[in-house]
């Protein structure tokens, strides 16, 4: 049991270390007061003082698009994986290393769906928040 705790706080850590740099850069853009800079920092023109020109979506659409399509092949994989482990577990025939490595096997697969929804609503959240900072809302 604590074993499949250490486990589970391990995984749960270095998801979070592969997401921490992702997000830090894009949440200290964003708090950035200043228009002008947010608006040269992301390439664009600044028009007058509030507002940003050529304001486009097209590199939000491509983020959540890539996003959209990772958390479908994941979502898939994890579905694969949870089916698997049951088989495993139904076949198992009481052998308790088996029953032990298919619970392990859905355990990971739940693990990694929270990680992939976490990150789907993480990158939403922060391209949402950039966007409405660009546009000087």
């Amino acid at each position: 049991m604590i074993k499949r705790l250490k486990t589970l706080l391990m995984t749960l850590t270095m998801s979070g270390l592969i997401f921490l740099p992702a997000i830090i850069p894009a949440g200290v853009h964003a708090a950035s007061n200043s228009t002008g800079q947010l608006c040269t920092g992301a390439g664009l023109k600044v028009q007058g003082s509030t507002t940003c020109s050529n304001t486009s979506n097209a590199i939000n659409g491509i983020i959540k698009w890539v996003l959209d399509i990772f958390s479908v092949i994941v979502g898939i994989a994890a579905v694969i994986m949870i089916v698997v482990g049951g088989l495993k577990y139904t076949i198992s025939g009481g052998d308790s290393a088996r029953v032990t490595g298919a619970k392990d096997t859905i355990l990971f697969a739940i693990v990694g769906l929270v990680v992939v929804a976490l990150a789907q609503i993480i990158v939403h959240f922060v391209l949402s928040n950039v966007q409405t900072v660009a546009n000087g809302s």
